[in-house]
């Protein structure tokens, strides 16, 4: 078993860290910096800023927010949010990320993906997939605009896609899932990474330590996102990799 990442989400809003459910009802959690140094000296594998305010005042203050936060900690970290082109790219890697996430942009312009991918390298590029499950087709669909608007294009054949263009990991968000704390969807996540050739990044559900050893094992991810245990205190990174550890995956 390779080893398994355990990395911190930070959803920012005008400049702060903010976690909801199923992307509604925001609470603040912090500031972003404060909170990236602190989950770096935590042993966080790697971090994901989502500006979820990306207009451009928001893209604004996330380049200042990456600044800020790449003078600070050692490890990767990937910014998402308001990136439509292949210009807003090298801003945010410039600032500081390490790479950048695509979502509603990468579906309403896949060769964005591919033009990424070309200039930076697929490492640097991850296509992030909000999936909700529909009940009468039986099968997962992707949803853009943070979960409002649903698109005609299952989330297998979107990260078949996705993969294809160039991406080099799938941010894979189970809107069902998310902010609920009852788990991750070891369904959704085991689907799509036992039919995808590259890392499954697993979001949405995460509510304990010992949420984290079933989405590795039944779920088949390569690693998995926390935001609001970790945000809250309720658990931290540490203890989450003695609770795998102790179980027997491997960790950093």
């Amino acid at each position: 078993m390779l080893t398994k990442r355990i990395i911190p989400c930070l959803d920012v809003k005008d400049g702060r860290v903010v976690k909801g459910v199923q992307f509604q009802g925001l609470r603040d959690a912090g500031d972003p910096v404060e909170l990236a140094s602190y989950y770096d000296q935590e042993g966080a594998d790697e971090l994901v800023f989502l500006d979820i305010s990306a207009s451009h005042e928001g893209r604004e203050t996330m380049v200042d927010v990456v600044e800020r936060t790449a003078g600070r900690i050692s490890i990767p970290f990937t910014v998402g949010g308001g990136i439509n082109s292949v210009e807003d790219m090298k801003r945010i890697l410039r600032a500081g990320a390490d790479k950048v996430s695509l979502n509603t942009a990468a579906l309403r312009s896949p060769q964005l993906v591919k033009e990424g991918a070309a200039f930076f390298g697929s490492q640097c590029i991850v296509v992030a997939i909000d999936a909700k499950w529909d009940e009468q087709a039986q099968d997962w669909y992707v949803y853009t605009h943070g979960g409002r608007n649903r698109v005609e294009k299952t989330v297998l054949a979107w990260a078949q896609e996705a993969e294809e263009l160039g991406a080099g990991e799938i941010l894979l968000t189970s809107m069902d899932a998310d902010g609920e704390k009852t788990g991750f969807n070891l369904k959704l996540n085991r689907w799509i990474s036992e039919n995808v050739k590259i890392p499954v990044i697993a979001s949405g559900g995460a509510g304990r330590k010992e949420d984290f050893y079933p989405v590795f094992t039944e779920g088949k991810a390569d690693a998995a996102l926390a935001a609001s245990i970790v945000h809250f205190k309720e658990t931290t990174v540490g203890e989450v990799k003695d609770e795998l550890r102790r179980q027997g995956v491997e960790v950093r």
